[in-house]
Formats: structure tokens, sequence, C-alpha cells
């Protein structure tokens, strides 16, 4: 019998070697005699756990950031029920993926396989399973997720071809509608988590129409199908010129071609340089309404080619009203921004005491959310499909926290939406 140390070795081991140096990885995973109970109890198992627990431990002790609405925790009771519902719902979907991967490989020139199907659900998660240990890391967990999002991408794109013996033009194809099964598995998964936990959800949109046509997996262009598409297969070029770049031993060239994944994968094809910080600044107004302003503080930062600008300010008066307000240029997930409809995050909920919802006005996205209890809440608008400006603290009522927003020129904002912006070659 192999020993709880031998087994967890052989799980470091190999996820190392997926993600380190998946071209050579992949072919040893293909040829491995394995079953579906056995790639579970050896690896699945334990890797999945990982997101689950990083995530108790994010919502119940440390505190989860959600869009718009600060930092909240949730009891241990709620976190604990959150814990199991995600790990189980999570070990169900990585299976309904492969299922879907299984059943759509004759239409990409591919052998039908559900082993093998499970495989490579199962080791292009690894990079997301070991990144969510960085949602416990303070600023740096989104940056984190977005790269193992791409680098997830890569992989799946790698070992599709070997797996699924799918020819490798077909490749960006199939990768691409295997990412769209995965986001809306990953929707349920988060629909029922956030139900479990009683933080509530994203509800799932209308996705839009769509188009498959065989083995060339083409969408309407104009669909939000279509848009993910659309980047998916970007994010297979990308992968083609990093593979490339591998070869050259170009450090430089293979630099550039990791940044060239990210900006198809979060901008849409588009390269995106936020606004300086100073300029960024320019738009926090020294007051808000009878409020001054107490602090302020502005930066850039970036990673992989991917730009996020951030002006934090702090406003009080002597009648006990705080407000925060942050103005942010998302710069680089400009084209993931652009695709907010296809998630369906349009939400209405009231309580007792107050009211959370979230809400498209023309082409602008806006939250509000009060508890008259406390006399607090949050309102914040994104514009341009990339600046976010969102205010949160103790007022009198809402309409305070929605003049200081307003305070923002956000017509000025909006028309530096494509500021910065390049499309990539």
């Amino acid at each position: 019998m192999i020993g709880d140390s031998a087994i967890r070795k052989g799980i470091v081991d190999r996820a190392m070697a997926i993600l380190l140096r998946p071209k050579l990885e992949w072919p040893v995973i293909a040829a491995e005699p394995d079953t579906v109970g056995g790639l579970y109890t050896r690896y699945i198992l334990i890797m999945a756990a990982i997101p689950a627990v990083m995530g108790f431990l994010k919502m119940s002790v440390i505190g989860v950031g959600l869009p718009f609405m600060g930092t909240m925790r949730i009891g241990i009771g709620a976190g604990l029920t959150g814990f199991i519902v995600n790990y189980v719902l999570s070990l169900v979907g990585v299976f309904l993926v492969a299922l879907l991967i299984d059943a759509l490989a004759p239409s990409f020139g591919g052998q039908k396989d559900r082993v093998q199907a499970l495989k490579t659900v199962a080791y292009a998660y690894t990079a997301a399973w070991v990144a969510s240990i960085g949602q416990i890391i303070p600023g740096l967990w989104i940056l984190i997720t977005l790269a193992a999002l791409v680098y997830g991408i890569y992989l799946l794109y790698v070992g599709l071809p070997v797996t699924m013996k799918c020819p490798p033009d077909k490749a960006a194809g199939y990768t691409a509608v295997t990412i769209i099964v995965a986001i809306i598995v990953g929707w349920v998964v988060g629909f029922f988590v956030g139900a479990a936990t009683g933080m509530g959800g994203a509800m799932m949109g209308a996705a839009g129409r769509s188009a498959y046509s065989g083995s060339d997996a083409t969408f309407d262009a104009n669909s939000p199908l279509g848009k993910l598409a659309a980047i998916g297969k970007q994010a297979a070029i990308a992968g083609k010129q990093m593979d490339a770049a591998q070869k050259s031993g170009d450090a430089d060239a293979q630099a550039a071609a990791a940044k060239a994944m990210v900006a198809a994968t979060l901008g849409g094809g588009l390269k995106v340089e936020a606004l300086a910080p100073d300029r960024l600044k320019s738009f926090v107004p020294d007051s808000i309404g009878g409020m001054k302003r107490t602090d302020l503080s502005v930066e850039r930062n970036g990673a992989l080619g991917m730009q996020v600008s951030k002006a934090h300010a702090s406003y009080a008066d002597d009648a006990g009203h705080s407000v925060k307000l942050d103005v942010t240029d998302l710069g680089g997930a400009k084209g993931l921004m652009s695709l907010a409809g296809f998630a369906g995050v349009e939400q209405d909920t009231e309580t007792d005491h107050g009211y959370d919802k979230t809400y498209r006005s023309g082409d602008r996205w806006i939250h509000e959310k009060w508890d008259s209890g406390g006399r607090d809440g949050e309102y914040g608008v994104i514009v341009g499909g990339r600046f976010s400006v969102n205010a949160q603290g103790t007022a009198a009522s809402l309409d305070d926290l929605k003049s200081a927003v307003a305070s923002v020129n956000l017509a000025g904002l909006e028309a530096l939406k494509d500021d910065g912006v390049q499309k990539i070659q």
C-alpha cells in the first residue's frame, strides 16, 4: 500500500511537472493507465480541496472582497456549509466538464475516452487549484487568479491534442468551447455556494444566441458566446507564439509571448496602458458635500503586461459621517469587462432593513447597497467598460454616497476609455 507521504509527494511532483513543463508532461499523463476512481482518489479529491479550504478561510476568517461591496465575513457555520457545498460541487463540476469534453471530441477530430477527458480537466485545472492559495494574500490574489486563468487555458490548449487525439489545428476551437463549458459550470457552482452561505451569487443571465458549425466551433460574433470563443481562439494563437518563443530560447521573446497571452485573454486582444497616477488623481475631489478629504493615495501596478491604476481617498465631517472613495482604471481587464452582461450580474435583494441591487443603466453598470439600521452602504458605477468609481461608508442616506460618486467627473473618465489602448497585431 502506498503511504500518505508518498501520495502527497506524487501529487506535488505531478502538479509541478504539469505547471513547469506541460509539453513534456502531457504525453506522460496520456500514456498512464488510469481510471476515473483512481484519478479522483490520487489527485482530484486532494487538489480540489485547496480552493474550498482557502475559500473558507477567506470568507469566514480573513473576509472576502465583493465588487462594489467592500469586505464581508460570514459566520463559521455558514462558512463550513459553503466549504462543503463548494468542495462537493467542484468535484461534480470536474466530472461534468470531462463528460462534455468527451462528447465533443468527435466534432473536433478527436477520440472519445472518458478517462482521458477527466485527465485533461484535472491537470488543466491544476493552475487554478494551486493559485487559489492566493485568496489569502491581500492585494495580489486578483492578479494571481488572472494569471492562473491564462495559464490554465494554455495547459488545456497544449493538452487536448495529446489526451483527446484531436488535430493540432482544431485545438483552438476545442479549447474555446471547453472554456465556455467550464465557465458555465463554474457559475453554477458559485451560485449554489452563494445560496448555501447566504451571500447570494451572480444570477445566470441569458447566454445569447450561438451558431455552432461542427469542428470549427464558430459562434455569432456579436453574441456573448461569440466574444468568449474569440478570446479563447486569441489565447490559443498566443499559445502558439509562446511555443515558438520557448523553442527559440530567447528570454525576451518568451516574456513578450507571455504578455501577449495575458492581453489576448483578459484584454480581448487589446493592450491597455492604465492611466498614470497623476491623471487618475485629478479626478478625486477635495471635498464631498460638507465632508473634507482626510487622506489620498494613488498607485499603478502591473504584472505580465496588465496594468491597473487606483486612487483612494477618505472623507469625514463633524457629524460622524465618513466616506471612502475609490477611482480605479481596470486597464488590462478591459476586454473581460465588456462581457459583464454574459455573467448575468444583475440582482435585486431586499431585507427588512435595506436592499442590495446591481443593474445596468445604458452603458453603465451600477451597484447600490444600503443598510438603514447602520446608516451605511455603497454606491458604485462602472463607466466606459473600464473605470470603476465606488463610494462606501456611513452617511445620512444613500443619496450622499451617490453624490460622492457624482462628484467625480464620470463623463471625463468615460471619454478616456480608449486612452492607452492598442490592438495587438
